[in-house]
């Protein structure tokens, strides 16, 4: 009788092996960068004779296989729910902090990588001194709300990071520290509770900042309507940590009382949109993807403005800007719009082909650690 079931447990699992990676080679591609998790996913790695005896390729093949696993995302949630039974204030990278706050770990970066990552932007500049360049570098709320964290939760300051990143790019590059910017509004919704965007309201102080370094006269918000288009909002922190009771939170958004018509065009689609936001993102999982329609490689916005403070404007930049290009509409009668992310184009080969003269990189420290894309401007 023993070997029998040793041989009916022998196959169930060798059958269960077989269905997997039957589903994992039949499951669609997934995306290079998970919004929902906001962090690169593992890429399929390549079989080189120096990988296979350095051992990555055998790293780069378990992250692979990790990262696009059939049902991952389901498999997450009974994760998350086995952990919130165990009472644990940490899942998937998220803790449970105070004030019905979320966090997003975040440990000691690895600073000769960063470090490569501000020279990639300080050398771009340095190769057109005829263009004028900012670095807006925003915290995440974990950088700004350390004390709300867990007891004794372990991170890593994002002061020291903005700080470094400032002092790398060496004077070539306008550098706007987001503590700078945000630390005086500290006490203000600025952060969403469950996700990892600022809100509106934060965007609009370093849209302030920005419009300020450049000479500009920002509006202010007796200028706004300030309109509420979501009070259901849980973001991608509430869906990788899955704990239970926490409560939606409100999408707002700044709409000028002296309305600035503007027309986005997106290159991944060839598509033209009269307007910068997508009223069926609300209905949606996704819902901060109403401000601009979500990511997109590379995309055109063109303003009616009178007598407009700068006529063309490029952005490199992370999702954080998304909330903050509406406010520059105001003042730029074209802006230019690419997520280093998702463009493989020449960056500097954009920048000369159409004539831009001012550039702002805006990146939230979270992602800019991690952001080896940001090398494309070498190209």
């Amino acid at each position: 009788m023993k070997p029998k079931a040793d041989r009916l447990l022998t196959g169930a699992f060798v059958a269960s092996l077989f269905a997997a990676s039957v589903a994992f080679c039949l499951s669609p591609a997934a995306p290079r960068f998970s919004e929902l998790e906001n962090r690169f996913l593992g890429q399929a790695p390549r079989l080189t004779w120096e990988s296979l005896i350095s051992k990555a390729f055998a790293g780069e093949a378990e992250a692979f296989v990790t990262d696009h696993f059939p049902l991952r995302t389901e498999w997450l949630k009974l994760k998350s729910t086995m952990e919130q039974l165990r009472l644990q204030q940490e899942n998937n990278g998220i803790y449970r902090g105070r004030d019905g706050y979320l966090f997003e770990k975040f440990e000691q970066p690895a600073f000769d990588s960063l470090g490569a990552y501000a020279d990639a932007v300080r050398d771009f500049a340095i190769d057109r001194p005829e263009a004028d360049m900012t670095f807006l570098l925003a915290p995440s709320s974990i950088g700004l709300y350390p004390e709300r964290l867990p007891w004794k939760a372990p991170f890593y300051p994002q002061t020291a990071v903005n700080e470094f990143v400032g002092e790398r790019l060496g004077g070539e590059v306008d550098y706007l520290d987001g503590f700078d910017i945000l630390r005086p509004h500290k006490s203000e919704p600025i952060y969403y509770r469950t996700d990892h965007h600022w809100t509106t309201l934060g965007a609009y102080y370093a849209y302030s900042a920005y419009a300020e370094k450049m000479g500009w006269k920002p509006l202010g918000r007796g200028e706004f309507r300030e309109e509420t288009v979501s009070d259901s909002f849980l973001g991608s922190f509430d869906t990788r940590g899955r704990f239970a009771g926490t409560k939606p939170e409100e999408i707002q958004a700044f709409l000028p009382k002296a309305p600035v018509v503007s027309e986005m065009y997106v290159a991944d689609t060839d598509t033209f949109y009269s307007g910068l936001y997508d009223d069926s993102f609300l209905g949606k999982k996704d819902k901060y993807s109403y401000f601009l329609g979500g990511v997109h490689a590379l995309s055109t916005i063109e303003s009616r403005v009178d007598n407009a403070d700068l006529d063309q404007l490029l952005i490199v930049k992370d999702s954080y800007a998304h909330s903050l290009i509406p406010f520059l509409t105001a003042h730029v009668s074209r802006i230019h719009v690419i997520d280093v992310r998702y463009y493989n184009g020449s960056i500097g080969g954009y920048l000369e082909e159409k004539g831009i003269r001012d550039v702002l990189f805006l990146f939230n420290t979270a992602t800019f650690a991690e952001n080896g894309e940001i090398a494309k401007l070498g190209r």
